[in-house]
């Protein structure tokens, strides 16, 4: 049997397909409009047009009304769940320790603590608001005031 080297390896010829060279003389099949068509904006250099154009209509996207809303609350505030402090050995839990862990990002200014607890450790937090069920299963919470 004849070793295959890299360097030898050539492509199947059925399977290298000559590009299409419009505009090269009518005999071509592609020649003089180069399947352009005749005249209009489509058939010219550069003439393209937007995605969503509609003629001159009102597009569709600007006929139907707008959807959803970000609210900037939620760019500084966050939940995290409790077994995700399993991570961090310290039993006093505040804002500092946890982007200390960088269980949260630097510009969060407010977290909660969200359930199941499912790890064994007790915590307690300093100025950060947990559901029922945490404040229950942890030791003693001292949250922020609720407006």
């Amino acid at each position: 049997m004849k070793k295959i080297a890299l360097n030898q390896l050539k492509p199947k010829d059925s399977s290298k397909k000559n590009k299409k060279r419009v505009g090269r003389g009518i005999a071509s099949g592609t020649g003089k409009t180069a399947g352009r068509g005749h005249k209009g904006q489509k058939s010219r250099s550069g003439g393209k047009i937007q995605v969503g154009f509609e003629g001159g209509q009102m597009p569709l996207q600007r006929r139907l009304p707008k959807v959803g809303f970000t609210s900037p609350k939620n760019i500084f505030s966050t939940e995290l769940k409790y077994d995700r402090l399993a991570t961090i050995k310290e039993d006093k839990i505040d804002m500092e320790l946890l982007k200390k862990y960088k269980l949260i990002k630097k510009n969060i200014k407010k977290v909660k603590i969200i359930g199941p607890c499912t790890i064994k450790v007790k915590k307690s937090f300093k100025d950060i608001s947990c559901t029922k069920l945490v404040e229950d299963y942890s030791k003693s919470t001292n949250n922020v005031k609720k407006k």
